[in-house]
């Protein structure tokens, strides 16, 4: 199942306590082109606060992987070696498509490759912020431990490195001037489409 190749994939990237959450969470209400986030699947345990079909879809690892093993994901991989797999359904893109908007896809470093490979027009946003900022960030969220904070920076070290593969990269010092830099940034590619 490959959605048609015309349907608009937009691809925000960046390491953890980049802000990615936030600004999607701004870019759904002020967009100007409609953007349907893409749900991601994942077979980590859901935390209290989520929802399953909301915030992920929450899927045994066996299905998760005869899902895989059929062809079902447009990218998928195991993140933060921490043994759980994450991976968007090709599903999801239909579903933007669908609703009539661009997919948006709130991805690691390693599937937004992929996702590039295989949509070459794929709208890549390399999010970053302030080097001193990340470990902040992540401390300030309280909700992991240190092992894991570790692994995060050095996962963040690693993604920064790939930072010159994506279209366009913004880095989010200031919130408001992040989200609408990107918001110029659609706006400009829906003009020249």
């Amino acid at each position: 199942m490959t959605p048609a190749p015309d349907v608009p994939v937009v691809v925000l990237s960046g390491p953890s306590g980049s802000g990615k959450t936030t600004v999607v969470s701004r870019l759904l209400k002020e967009s100007p082109v409609k953007l349907v986030k893409s749900i991601s699947a994942t077979t980590r345990p859901p935390r209290p606060i989520e929802t399953d079909g909301e915030d992920y879809y929450f899927l045994s690892t066996e299905e998760f992987e005869a899902r895989r093993q059929a062809g079902e994901f447009l990218e998928c991989a195991e993140v933060h070696k921490s043994g759980y797999w994450y991976g968007t359904l090709l599903s999801e893109v239909q579903r933007a498509s669908d609703e009539g908007g661009w997919a948006l896809l709130e991805i690691d470093v390693e599937g937004a490759l992929n996702v590039m490979k295989r949509y070459p027009r794929t709208v890549s946003i390399f999010l970053s912020t302030p080097p001193e900022e990340y470990e902040r960030r992540l401390r300030a969220r309280g909700t992991e431990d240190e092992a894991v904070i570790r692994r995060r920076l050095q996962t963040a070290e690693r993604e920064l490195t790939f930072v010159d593969r994506y279209r366009y990269q913004v880095v989010n010092e200031r919130l408001d001037d992040a989200v609408r830099e990107i918001c110029n940034i659609l706006e400009s590619v829906e003009r020249s489409d």
